[in-house]
């Protein structure tokens, strides 16, 4: 039996207004994770994207603390690999304190710093929010207080302590560790979730946790029951022109339009995405393109067009998508397979959101179609074979 918010001791305030927001029924992770971090758990937690992973961890944190008095300096630090899932999380934690006197902040690479002091310093807030490279930083400098901190959260764990953020990720969490008090350090809660862990970024954050530290793995059925697998063979060469006929196929006149269309398109060479964006322009697609390497204002026009429906077609690397989280994504193409089945698991996952349907389409050479076969049995999903032909698409349970 599905249990209440107010059953699992969220605070009447925050019910309030997730009920003024249509969210009246916790998930599945949400029931496994609020009692936990209640209990000052440290914990190690994984759930499909879309389950609702941030109200997890804010819900009973912020809980703990919305009630006190204000402190003078921050108790609630959350670390996170990209601008989009940091900007993300802070709107989330805006929402649920919206009516009290208690603030948040951003901190982010490649965003003014002198702007980020000037905020702490006139804000207060009690949480902050940001990459472990800003956050380490500004903490170094005196500027970031972190001796009263209780609670860390680790989010997109696995892609913190990967080989390009580790160093920052550890750094910031020994630096914690040396200001805080012994009392403090040993009442410190320190949590970390993503979609998927692979045994190796496992192996990487536990110690990170402190001792004791709880394993909570929830994938869930997600990928089999609200996102359904396809398959197109296509030679390398011909990919481009494969992705333009499935758009074409996928996409019809508005008039006979089902649903609409909007996809996102991963490559994992990102020096084709250009010429990928480049050559769906030139056919009339509306797409536009995020690459790694992009300033924040560029990056942010390009979501923005994306999120209102602008261009119905994003094209992106998987770097550059982490952290993304946009609704009514109703197909995600692969132009590229790799081994990890976890690297799949992430871009199926921008699919198949708040209970909707979805669509994951892969688009391989012969080597790619034995790996996602190989793949289809390690996930327990079902991968249906189809082909474009006369302007459709044909094969087995075609939508």
């Amino acid at each position: 039996m599905q249990k209440s918010f107010d059953a699992l001791d969220v605070d009447p305030f925050f019910i309030k207004s997730l009920g003024a927001r249509n969210i009246h029924e916790p998930t599945p992770i949400q029931e496994k994770v609020i009692p936990l971090l209640l209990q000052s758990k440290n914990l190690l937690f994984s759930s499909p994207t879309g389950t609702g992973k941030t109200l997890a961890y804010l819900l009973p944190l912020l809980g703990r603390i919305v009630n006190e008095g204000k402190p003078k300096t921050p108790v609630f630090l959350i670390a996170a690999p990209t601008y989009e899932l940091c900007s993300q999380i802070k709107n989330e934690v805006d929402l649920l304190l919206a009516g009290t006197e208690h603030k948040s902040t951003l901190l982010i690479g490649q965003t003014n710093l002198t702007r980020q002091i000037e905020s702490l310093k006139k804000d207060k807030p009690i949480v902050v929010i940001g990459n472990p490279g800003r956050l380490f930083l500004l903490a170094k400098m005196g500027k970031l207080v972190l001796r009263d901190l209780r609670f860390i959260i680790l989010d997109e764990g696995d892609r913190l302590v990967s080989r390009e953020l580790i160093e920052e990720t550890c750094g910031l969490l020994d630096y914690v560790n040396h200001v805080l008090s012994p009392e403090k350090k040993a009442a410190l809660l320190v949590a970390a979730c993503s979609a998927t862990f692979s045994a190796v970024s496992r192996k990487k954050l536990l110690p990170l946790l402190g001792e004791g530290a709880l394993v909570l793995d929830s994938k869930g059925n997600v990928l089999r029951d609200l996102v359904e697998h396809w398959a197109i063979f296509s030679e390398d060469r011909r990919k481009a022109e494969t992705l333009r006929s499935f758009i074409a196929a996928a996409s019809p006149a508005k008039k006979s339009r089902k649903k609409a269309f909007k996809a996102l398109v991963f490559t994992a060479r990102a020096a084709d995405l250009g010429n990928i964006v480049s050559r769906l322009q030139l056919s009339g697609i509306g797409v536009t393109g995020l690459m790694g390497d992009m300033k924040n204002t560029a990056r942010k026009q390009a979501l923005d067009d994306f999120r209102t429906g602008r261009v119905r077609l994003l094209v992106t690397s998987d770097l550059a998508a982490r952290g993304l989280d946009i609704p009514d994504i109703s197909h995600i193409i692969a132009l590229d397979l790799g081994d990890d089945p976890d690297a799949y698991i992430h871009r199926a996952g921008r699919t198949g959101r708040a209970g909707k349907k979805g669509i994951m389409v892969t688009i391989g050479n012969e080597n790619e179609m034995r790996r996602l076969a190989a793949m289809e049995k390690k996930l327990g999903i079902i991968v249906h074979p189809k082909e474009l032909y006369g302007g459709k698409i044909l094969g087995p349970e075609t939508q």
